[in-house]
């Protein structure tokens, strides 16, 4: 029997951000196809798994990434148990995670959600090469190995040679296979204009992450000092543009902003979603995959997106719900505007490849047949 034992080595539970849900909505599908318990760390609330268990085993200290007791933990509990894989999330334990391949002949499965070295490099780390080369090596340790998107996989088989057979790409996904109806997108919009004190003729755009994400922050000052100014200057388009999500700084939300409506954290991001006309991704750094232009999709949203944020979502298969704009963002504004009389539907072919359901049985089945 395929038991996997996840390394996990922060917190994700409950998961309120992208990063988070795409650990814990991947576990709680990939767990409807084979055995699944998770390793993490002590500020995770376990009641909050769905379809596995979880150990809280971890330190919550940053010592715990160099602590050598979990070596000795984590076998015993493997051999205990009959583990099977060993899936570690991200790379930074993989010295972890390569002693107990070799001592206990579990296999390895490196999760990867960006190109780590190459995501703090556009942040501006020195020592980002020093992570890149770390992270080749624990790639190269891998028995497979899941990328969130096609060019992360391109990436690493060309520049840390990796075998094709040994990677699959992995994507971020969303819970539900078929759009929102027409009637609650309606009530949605609805809700949000009464709510929010938004004229009713106003075109809804949609902006949402977590602030304390350079990436994010950067992306915000692009929407307020760039963008909204210049859609101001369109004649005949009226807007109001929502910001959600948690750590907007005070600076920024204690200015007045000509129609933008700072709705800071909210507890049902899915209204916001459903409600919105358009989902704006103006995010130019960073790695990966922008999870929130996935969820916006599939609330059968119209986006615009810069060449990077739009990374692993192919437009083919959105029916013309996604325009794609150059990083200098020039075109941004222009595209917003023709956005906004887009009534098409996203179409299914855009769920078969983003719902867990599919994401986790590929997942599986690749692991259980070599």
């Amino acid at each position: 029997m395929t038991h996997v034992l996840s390394l996990v080595s922060y917190q994700f539970l409950p998961a309120r951000v992208g990063g988070q849900k795409g650990i814990a909505l991947f576990n709680k599908f990939f767990s409807r196809h084979l055995k699944l318990t998770c390793i993490t760390t002590k500020s995770n609330d376990a009641a909050a798994a769905e379809g596995y268990e979880v150990l809280n085993i971890l330190s919550n200290s940053s010592f715990r990434y160099i602590n050598p007791s979990y070596f000795f933990t984590l076998k015993k509990l493997i051999r205990k148990r009959n583990i099977t894989h060993l899936l570690l999330e991200h790379p930074y334990y993989g010295w972890l995670a390569v002693m107990l391949k070799w001592t206990t002949r579990v296999k390895l499965i490196v999760h990867s959600h960006n190109t780590e070295g190459l995501r703090w490099k556009t942040l501006g780390k020195w020592w980002w090469k020093i992570l890149w080369y770390y992270e080749k090596w624990v790639h190269r340790q891998a028995d497979y190995n899941f990328f969130i998107q096609d060019n992360d996989r391109n990436y690493a088989l060309e520049h840390f040679s990796l075998s094709p057979a040994s990677c699959i790409t992995v994507t971020y996904g969303i819970e539900w296979d078929k759009p929102p109806s027409a009637e609650e997108k309606r009530s949605a919009k609805q809700l949000l204009q009464e709510q929010h004190d938004i004229p009713p003729n106003d075109t809804l755009l949609l902006f949402n992450g977590a602030f304390d994400y350079l990436p994010n922050l950067n992306g915000l000052k692009r929407i307020l000092d760039d963008i909204a100014p210049q859609l101001q200057q369109k004649e005949h388009f009226s807007f109001t543009i929502m910001i959600c999500g948690r750590n907007i700084p005070a600076d920024i939300t204690s200015k007045k902003y000509p129609q933008v409506v700072f709705a800071g954290f909210v507890d049902d991001i899915s209204v916001y979603f459903k409600g919105c006309d358009i989902f704006l991704n103006p995010v130019t750094e960073g790695g990966g995959i922008k999870t929130k232009l996935v969820e916006a999709l599939g609330h059968n949203m119209n986006a615009v997106s810069c060449q990077n944020g739009s990374a692993g979502v192919d437009s083919s298969i959105c029916n013309g719900k996604l325009m794609i704009t150059d990083d200098d963002l020039k075109s941004f504004p222009d595209a917003i505007v023709e956005m906004a009389g887009e009534k098409a539907l996203i179409p299914q072919e855009f769920f078969d490849h983003f719902y867990w359901k599919n994401i986790t049985e590929k997942a599986a089945a690749f692991i259980q047949q070599q």
